[in-house]
């Protein structure tokens, strides 16, 4: 069992130590399977991304919080106007008198005026509005850390599955070129015989045709291998060869490595380990705190602020003369009657409610079709497997003994001909089995939630330190 760290303790470490990985890590000469997912994890596009949609989601979470603490701002103001406005002002309004005399007297200073404020702001009430969006504000961070892990998950068992496509067209190549030197034995053995005199140019050219329709067999299997590690190549984050030649080759064999597992436990461990469904659960109760917030806009909404504030004097020309004082006070707003806007948001969010509840039922059903499809493929496998177990063998030996007739007189060329392609077949089912049964591992653990292991403790409630929410993982990738 391979031992792969997916993430360290904090989003920033985490960041750190990709980038680590990327100026540390190289992927040149043969590779291992370990050494590729590694890579991928440290390099792919998509965990990338990922990790920055946990910085979003990080951010809009502080946001939303910010709306449920005091907000302190502090403004200033210089004004000066045309006196005659002032004028025109005062003779509309009629020679006002109060206390302090006329209002010309009042506003002597008033053609300039400044202010220094500085003010505090306090949200009392919003019918739950604030404290809703605070969880949806939690519940999206906590998505965007499953969604990395769904990610991971996904990136792991695409890379190993085009790894094992690499190994599988590397050996089909082999076949190929084995087929390819069988025939041109075969070639060579019929020209000697026919300048012999034994068997007639049919023979010669029949041979030659086999050669020549079994060279593109090998140019394919060839130009698929380079396909598969091109696409091995953008899963792990390497960059593209500019020649057509990449700087890596994987290294190993296809091997079918016995996995016991029961479907009913399969399904267990999809249940159980499936981030995606952990997704759906904290998307539902997003919608759910959506309705209350629905619900909340038809609710009383209170806010508090103080300050303290400095301007000059309007009892005089001086723009020194300063008066200063602190002031309190209470806003609140209901909307009594919105024509059935708060009704109308009501019914929407509901509606999104019922259609994440339907999500989330239509994903587990989702989740467990593809460990029966991953347990169906991987059984299919096997069995292929066990079936060939000793065909390519046989084919080896009705090869040699078509030969041997054919050298006794006994036999006919069409005889090795057909035991030549009943190898090739053979050898070539074999290894698309392996490759299949390889493949249908890789899907199996990620459909069950086993490729990866995670701790999903969390050193701190997020509304409490959103810096601190640490995400652990430990990827146990299987041969």
């Amino acid at each position: 069992m391979i031992r792969v760290t997916v993430a360290v303790a904090s989003l920033w470490f985490g960041f750190a130590a990709v980038a680590a990985e990327k100026t540390t890590n190289r992927l040149s000469g043969e590779v291992s399977l370990e050494q590729v997912v590694r890579f991928a994890l440290a390099n792919n596009a998509e965990v990338q991304n990922a990790i920055h949609e946990i910085e979003r989601t990080r951010g809009q979470y502080l946001e939303v919080r910010a709306t449920a603490l005091p907000h302190m701002t502090a403004t200033s103001s210089y004004r000066q106007e045309d006196k005659d406005l002032l004028e025109r002002t005062s003779r509309d309004i009629g020679g006002f008198n109060s206390i302090g005399g006329s209002f010309n007297d009042f506003n002597r200073g008033g053609d300039k005026t400044w202010r220094i404020a500085v003010e505090i702001r306090q949200l009392l009430y919003s019918g739950g509005q604030v404290k809703s969006a605070i969880r949806i504000a939690d519940n999206t961070t906590d998505i965007g850390y499953l969604s990395l892990r769904e990610t991971v998950d996904s990136v792991i068992a695409q890379t190993r599955k085009q790894f094992y496509a690499a190994l599988l067209n590397r050996e089909l190549i082999q076949v190929a070129e084995e087929s390819i030197a069988l025939l041109e034995e075969e070639l060579k053995d019929q020209k000697n015989r026919f300048e012999a005199g034994t068997v007639p140019r049919f023979n010669v050219l029949r041979a030659e045709v086999e050669l020549a329709n079994a060279k593109p067999e090998l140019i394919r299997a060839k130009n698929n291998h380079l396909l598969a590690l091109l696409d091995l190549a953008k899963s792990a984050g390497a960059p593209q060869p500019a020649g057509g030649r990449l700087s890596f080759t994987p290294r190993g064999q296809l091997r079918a490595t016995s996995r016991e597992w029961s479907l009913e436990a399969a399904l267990s461990s999809a249940r159980r380990n499936r981030a995606a469904l952990k997704i759906q659960e904290r998307s539902v109760l997003n919608e759910t705190e959506q309705v209350n917030i629905a619900k909340a806009t038809g609710k009383p909404r209170i806010e508090a602020s103080a300050g303290y504030e400095i301007r000059n004097s309007r009892l005089t020309d001086d723009l020194g003369k300063e008066a200063n004082g602190w002031y309190f006070g209470v806003q609140g707003t209901w909307d009594i009657f919105d024509a059935g806007e708060t009704q109308g948001k009501v019914i929407q969010s509901q509606a999104k409610l019922g259609s994440a509840r339907t999500k989330q039922r239509d994903t587990a059903q989702l989740v467990e079709l593809e460990v029966h499809r991953a347990f169906a493929r991987m059984r299919e496998a096997k069995e292929t497997i066990a079936s060939q177990a000793k065909t390519v063998e046989q084919a080896e030996e009705a090869l040699r003994l078509a030969r041997e007739r054919l050298a006794a007189g006994a036999g006919t060329q069409l005889d090795v001909l057909d035991a030549r392609v009943a190898l090739t077949r053979a050898r070539t089912t074999e290894l698309q089995a392996r490759y299949e049964f390889s493949a249908a591992i890789a899907e199996f653990d990620r459909a069950t939630g086993t490729d990866t292991v995670f701790d999903d403790t969390f050193a701190a409630p997020a509304r409490k330190l959103p810096n601190s929410k640490i995400w652990r993982g430990t990827a146990l990738l299987r041969p």
